[in-house]
């Protein structure tokens, strides 16, 4: 969002406000006009068929087919409301506009007037930003705040929602779903709404999402889940990516993730937008923007494969060690618009962009920008300079992407000129249209060459690579496993995605890769190998070594932990017959990869064994000699089966 710290300014020397734990919302089914099923079958002007999913840095149709996310944030929903003063004062509310808790622009323009626009910017795809305080809100909306909609009157603000929702989707529009705020309040800076679970445990977070994602359901152009808006420090503690506590912002993606997956909708998107800031912004004192760095060392591994997006913001006015702010809380450090062109997509490269150029790994996924945006008002050399080359590098490196904001006012609630210049279509009090679209927006010409289709047509399957971690939880990744309950009770697990195997393990960490395979049998379930029963007489493949091997016809696809030690193998059912024989894979001593190490980096810092990918593994070899490390040592290699 365009105010995204620059709220410290002030704000540094005031402590964020906690917020009362809520109840869990209304089931769908009981609430008033809850919104009616939309047949797959809806017009649209690009031709797709959800559900969307991803092949490597690419989002698809259900065909195959490349969808590019061309997007725009239609803001409102998330709150408008500065925080301070009359909440029912417009002055209050951010560029003038009191939102009222619903999208922008609906007491100026009707529904079908703005869809039209929308369709004229080149969207085929909408970001719909949202507040937890918005699905308990009982109060219908103001009259006047639907004006320009009067079918609308009467309805709550999730009502409203429900209906913007319907409308975009039978206009053929793809719906991202993104939880915004915890409050129906402007966010950003230290305004309670820093995190996640702030005022609320992580938990009740992910029921709110559950709930959310149960109600669309039954919607499929309703296409994604935007977990949470621009996660960052509240006054006193940063979030994080993998300590395991109440701040680890890549945990909770995870939890909130599968259990979209697992007990709504499977056919979402997933998208986690990277750490917005970190420390605290004064010279000398450590602070930054980690975006999507940490995504190298640690990616996520969801229960449905090919359903994560990693998204990233960049605004001008802030940088990788910017906050934004002028006066209090600005630092040295060089904004995104100081930089050149070089240094600029560079940075972009580091901080996000990698993400999906680099191809064959376990984070490779689509990165979406769904966020950053200038004001038509803007005179200044180097904002429009960063503009022109922040949406040419979008264009050249073919990204997703999603405006900030969409829709905005032109007139305050007086009719006096106002509202706010950064929006793409600006609307006055009587629905008259200004922007992009129109004459003398020095916007339209960048905007024009962005907002083109990309690369088009199929995007050919390729081999898929997933992290497992064990440091501070399970990780099933397999519905079908957890399907079968706790297979070893009390031990730390990891087990493949459902479509994956086991291909390589950290010696210490308790890591592992998982890659794509084809192997596992449509029926039966696994067998839980604890000892070496399954070791043939005279197939010794690790003497000396404990060795945990699956029977035959048996595939690894997890493994279990108790302290360091290895304590159980995870084996699967193959649909077809397994060659025996193989060979030993050592890496206690060293790292032994097949070349290029497909799969990427998945346990920075250990040793790491993993089998080619014309093999698959099935058995793991560990030492409780004295003095020796009780973690994977070895893995048996075994070739594939011809096809």
């Amino acid at each position: 969002m365009k105010s995204l710290i620059r709220a410290l300014s002030g704000a540094l020397l005031l402590m964020a406000g906690a917020l009362p734990a809520v109840a869990a919302p209304t089931p769908a089914a009981a609430a008033p006009g809850a919104p009616a099923p939309v047949s797959a079958s809806a017009p649209a002007a690009d031709a797709w068929t959800p559900p969307l999913s991803t092949r490597g840095r690419y989002v698809v149709d259900a065909q195959g087919n490349r969808f590019r996310l061309r997007s725009g944030n239609w803001d409102g929903a998330q709150g408008s409301w500065n925080g301070s003063g009359d909440r029912n004062d417009p002055a209050t509310h951010h560029a003038g506009q009191n939102s009222n808790g619903i999208p922008i622009g609906l007491d100026r323009v009707p529904l079908a007037t703005l869809l039209a626009d929308f369709r004229a910017l080149g969207l085929n795809s909408i970001r719909l930003p949202f507040s937890n305080e918005m699905l308990r809100t009982t109060a219908p909306v103001p009259d006047a705040a639907v004006a320009a909609n009067p079918a609308l009157r009467g309805r709550t603000p999730l009502q409203v929602y429900d209906a913007v929702v319907a409308a975009l989707t039978d206009a053929g529009f793809a719906v991202i779903l993104n939880n915004h705020t915890v409050t129906t309040r402007w966010c950003c800076g230290l305004d309670g709404n820093e995190r996640w679970n702030s005022g609320r445990s992580t938990a009740q977070w992910a029921d709110d999402w559950v709930f959310l994602a149960r109600r669309y359901r039954d919607n499929p152009r309703v296409v994604g889940a935007d977990l949470y808006n621009e996660v960052r420090r509240d006054m006193l503690d940063d979030p994080n990516w993998g300590l395991g506590d109440n701040h680890d912002w890549q945990a909770a993606a995870q939890e909130a993730g599968d259990r979209i997956l697992a007990e709504a909708n499977p056919n979402l998107l997933i998208v986690v937008e990277g750490i917005n800031w970190t420390g605290i912004p004064v010279d000398g004192f450590a602070h930054g923007r980690p975006t999507l760095t940490p995504v190298r060392t640690l990616s996520h591994t969801l229960v449905v494969s090919n359903k994560l997006v990693y998204s990233a913001h960049f605004y001008g006015y802030t940088g990788p060690r910017h906050s934004g702010a002028t006066g209090l809380g600005e630092t040295h450090d060089l904004r995104y618009q100081d930089m050149s062109r070089a240094q600029l997509e560079q940075t972009l490269y580091d901080q996000a962009f990698y993400v999906s150029a680099e191809s064959g790994t376990h984070f490779t996924a689509p990165v979406w920008v769904s966020e950053f945006g200038i004001g038509a008002d803007e005179t200044g050399a180097l904002p429009r300079a960063w503009f022109q080359n922040l949406t040419g590098h979008l264009n050249a490196m073919d990204v997703d992407f999603a405006y900030w904001p969409l829709v905005g006012w032109s007139t305050t609630a007086q009719g006096a000129p106002g509202g706010d210049s950064w929006a793409m279509l600006r609307y006055d009090a009587s629905g008259r249209r200004s922007g992009v679209l129109d004459a003398g927006d020095w916007r339209t010409q960048q905007w024009t060459a962005l907002a083109t289709p990309g690369r088009t047509g199929q995007i050919p399957v390729t081999p898929s690579w997933y992290q497992l971690t064990t440091d501070h939880r399970d990780h099933n990744a397999s519905l079908r496993t957890r399907a079968t309950g706790d297979w070893d009770n009390g031990a730390r697990k990891a087990v493949c995605p459902d479509g994956s195997g086991l291909a390589g393990l950290g010696h210490t960490g308790g890591r592992g890769l998982c890659a794509t395979s084809d192997l596992r049998a449509a029926t039966g379930g696994h067998t839980v190998v604890r000892d070496e029963a399954y070791v043939p007489p005279g197939g010794d493949w690790a003497g000396g070594y404990t060795k945990f091997q699956c029977p035959a016809g048996q595939f690894l696809i997890g493994y279990s932990l108790r302290g360091e030690r290895v304590s159980a193998a995870l084996c699967a059912p193959s649909r077809t017959a397994l060659p025996a024989g193989g060979r030993t894979l050592w890496f206690d001593r060293g790292d032994n990869r097949p070349p290029g190490a497909p799969g990427g980096e998945y346990a920075y810092g250990d040793y790491k064994g993993q089998c080619l990918p014309s093999e698959y593994a099935a058995g793991i070899a560990f030492t409780t000699r004295a003095a020796s490390r009780p973690g994977p040592a070895a893995l048996l290699c075994r070739p594939l089966p011809s096809a």
